[in-house]
């Protein structure tokens, strides 16, 4: 992996956040009146939108952009943390 450490960490802690707060961008996604069927993915599309936002600004803020081998890390961090969220979106389901 080439994500400088505190690009890295930081991804980790937003990963971390929108798990915890699944819940609201699921009512998030609720609320543009989707078929139950694509909440949980809409949900999802709005966090994963969220991470790559922050981690954009992220570079912007030390005028700077990632390079192609960073964004190939960047997905592979999601790719490895998409069950957790889809998890953290559904596991409300699951308790009534």
């Amino acid at each position: 992996m080439t994500l400088p450490n505190e690009i890295q960490g930081f991804l980790d802690s937003q990963i971390e956040y929108y798990t915890k707060e699944a819940k609201s961008y699921k009512e998030m996604a609720q609320g543009y009146n989707l078929d139950d069927d694509s909440i949980h993915d809409t949900a999802f599309g709005i966090i994963i939108g969220c991470i790559y936002s922050s981690f954009l600004q992220a570079y912007t803020n030390q005028n700077s952009m990632p390079s192609s081998q960073e964004m190939e890390d960047f997905t592979e961090i999601i790719t490895k943390n998409s069950k957790k969220i889809k998890e953290s979106i559904t596991s409300d389901d699951e308790n009534g």
